[in-house]
């Protein structure tokens, strides 16, 4: 309880500081977006197209955000203790990333819960589309990075991951 008393309390404070909330809460929210957004997509795919099997394909893919998610927290919060750096609190960021990680491996893991695999390909692409929008959108907003640019750097990293997805799905 008094934990999530202080993690409250740091809200409240990163937000008061612009600088602090993009450093402790968008950067580690982004990467853990990205992660999630694109690192999935491989088995998702792959296993949508290897079995034809949306249930299947729901599984491996939330399986994948969960354990993605869980990594990637673990991944920050260890990675540093934010002394050195001004990140923050360990705690905070990795809940952070290992929450975004999984909302962007799990959102479009959620269209497979269709029986109809072909429906569930077209909405996962639309999500998908979407998420890497949203991205890009974060990225322009907080980072001061070209929209343009974002689209392209994010979505040609998307296609690779998915390219190799249905490529091995497919073999």
């Amino acid at each position: 309880m008094q934990e999530m008393s202080r993690l409250a309390e740091d809200l409240r404070d990163l937000a008061a500081n612009e600088q602090n909330f993009v450093l402790r809460v968008v950067q580690p929210g982004l990467a853990g977006l990205m992660d999630g957004s694109v690192s999935t997509l491989a088995p998702l795919f792959a296993t949508a197209f290897a079995t034809r099997n949306p249930h299947t394909a729901f599984v491996v893919g939330a399986a994948s955000a969960v354990g993605a998610g869980i990594s990637m927290a673990f991944s920050e919060g260890l990675s540093d203790d934010g002394e050195l750096t001004g990140r923050g609190k360990p705690v905070m960021r990795g809940l952070v990333t290992g929450a975004m990680t999984f909302v962007g491996g799990f959102l479009h893991t959620l269209p497979f819960l269709t029986s109809k695999l072909w429906l569930a390909l077209d909405l996962a692409y639309g999500v998908v589309g979407l998420e890497l929008i949203v991205i890009s959108w974060i990225r322009f907003r907080y980072l001061q990075t070209s929209f343009l640019r974002s689209c392209l750097q994010v979505m040609l990293g998307g296609a690779l991951v998915f390219a190799s997805g249905v490529l091995i799905g497919q073999s």
